[in-house]
């Protein structure tokens, strides 16, 4: 019986033990610095932040708006193989964003799905959306509806595409939706697919596509699920789960500025993760990441960029 009682007791204490034992394992946040404005690590096999900075600020997401666009397409069932038709209510006329999909360009609904993820392209997403039972305007109900499910209580959504400045959410909301996607097999494959060559009726024209992430190519990431976004009001914006160390980890990095900074803090992380130690930040990127940001700066008016930029990713 008295090696029965300390048998308990000794499991018992191992027990308590474990979660203090876990955290001991996680890697100093103290010692993360990262140039983005918001930030935020997750486990997601423990449900803990292994660092957070501005994790709460409601900011604009920019094109990562095009998972939840993904989710919502798949939820409605409609025929992949479907033709989609490119026509003038795709245009941009927020941005001015340029796109190699012409109006009359036709593609099957799972290569506009495709090209949404992996080139973030906008005119794909529109064509998405707007093919959508109840069009466009039902398909972004439906987008707002996904997200109350979630439990992402500061989002909301007013496109498809991430081009209007009025699409915002938070690092930790957004780290749920990318859990979410992460169980649609479709999701996971096109968003890390690194390029792809689709054939456009009623050409039989071929178009080559990248990714908008170079990350996806590199041999030193295992990443299952990514997302990039940009437009002005957003800054760059980049959402990942990723293997690191065998363990998955949710990286959602918000308002980098630079084109830059946002791969830079990826591989912040990364070696964080692995070796619990800090990679510098770059002077200027880490200065800017430190302004106050002003309220209104995510749902401000959007000002038209010039046809050179193109604010899709």
């Amino acid at each position: 019986m008295t090696i029965f009682i300390r048998a308990v007791v000794l499991a018992a204490l191992l027990a308590a033990s474990a979660p203090a034992a876990a955290a001991a394992d996680a890697p100093d946040p103290a010692r993360l610095s990262l140039g983005s404005a918001n930030a935020l690590v997750y486990d997601p096999e423990s449900g803990r932040a292994l660092y957070q900075k501005g994790a709460d600020e409601v900011t604009a997401i920019a094109s990562v708006t095009k998972l939840m666009t993904s989710m919502v397409v798949l939820d409605a069932g409609a025929p992949l193989d479907e033709p989609l038709e490119v026509d003038i209510d795709d245009l941009d006329m927020l941005k001015g964003s340029r796109s190699r999909l012409s109006m009359g360009f036709e593609l099957p609904r799972r290569e506009m799905l495709r090209l949404a993820l992996m080139a973030s392209e906008n005119r794909a997403a529109s064509t998405l959306a707007r093919h959508h039972p109840g069009g466009a305007e039902a398909f972004v109900a439906a987008m707002n509806a996904k997200a109350a499910s979630l439990g992402m209580t500061r989002t909301r959504f007013h496109d498809a595409t991430g081009l209007s400045p009025r699409n915002v959410s938070t690092a930790r909301d957004l780290a749920k939706m990318v859990e979410v996607a992460a169980g649609y097999p479709l999701i996971r494959e096109y968003s890390v697919t690194p390029s792809h060559v689709v054939e456009v009726q009623p050409t039989g024209r071929a178009l080559g596509f990248s990714n908008s992430n170079r990350l996806v190519q590199s041999s030193a990431w295992d990443i299952q699920l990514q997302k990039t976004g940009y437009i002005r009001e957003a800054g760059r914006c980049l959402v990942m789960l990723v293997q690191v160390a065998s363990k998955p980890v949710v990286i959602v990095l918000l308002d980098s500025v630079g084109k830059y900074t946002r791969l830079g803090d990826a591989t912040r992380v990364k070696h964080w993760l692995e070796t619990g130690q800090a990679l510098p930040v770059a002077r200027a990127a880490f200065a800017a990441a430190s302004k106050v940001r002003k309220p209104v700066r995510a749902t401000a008016r959007a000002v038209p960029t010039s046809q050179g930029r193109r604010p899709r990713r």
